[in-house]
């Protein structure tokens, strides 16, 4: 069965945004964007909230901005041919290889776990992992934490009143003092 995963980069305080709404701190050196890339050539699909998907829109055009090196344009033809659900109230229709849920949540993870298609099934903004959270949907936590204090902000880990035990499965250190740990949840 294929698994369901939430990954984003965190401060080290637990944040993916910080209380001003940036995430400048998470720009990612050479290393952890080709670390980024390799995940990102796991998945079979990609489930993104409105607010995410809208900042991701940028790849969907980006093959088109000169000043992108080989590394940006190999991920950039990775994330407009990576299938994408959004999940939104407010828009109508989305742009790329990307089709508005249908369903519930939990109803679009259990039609992508029955397709026949290999690679991960990722989670990506907070709002969307705390309700999948909340219903016990993720499988594994990945986290790039970065070696700052934001101080408040978006919170990295869903809030919900329920205890999660958690194995960790992988650890890596970059050279630029970026962590990533990978916990899968015991069930």
């Amino acid at each position: 069965m294929r698994d369901v995963t939430y990954a984003m980069s965190v401060s080290l305080d637990g944040y993916i945004v910080g209380p001003d709404g940036g995430f400048d701190w998470t720009v990612p050196d050479e290393e952890v964007f080709r670390f980024w890339t390799d995940e990102t050539r796991q998945l079979g699909a990609h489930l993104l909230g409105r607010r995410l998907y809208e900042t991701m829109l940028y790849w969907e055009t980006a093959d088109q901005d000169p000043s992108l090196d080989d590394a940006q344009l190999e991920w950039t033809a990775l994330w407009k041919s990576l299938p994408k659900v959004v999940f939104s109230t407010t828009l109508s229709a989305v742009r790329g290889n990307a089709r508005l849920a249908t369903g519930s949540l939990a109803e679009e993870i259990e039609r992508l776990r029955a397709e026949p298609v290999e690679g991960d099934i990722a989670i990506g903004g907070a709002t969307l992992a705390a309700e999948a959270a909340a219903s016990g949907l993720i499988d594994e936590y990945r986290a790039m934490v970065y070696p700052v204090l934001v101080g408040g902000g978006i919170p990295f880990f869903p809030q919900h009143e329920r205890r999660v035990d958690l194995e960790l499965v992988e650890t890596r250190t970059f050279n630029s003092r970026v962590v990533y740990l990978r916990h899968r949840v015991t069930r």
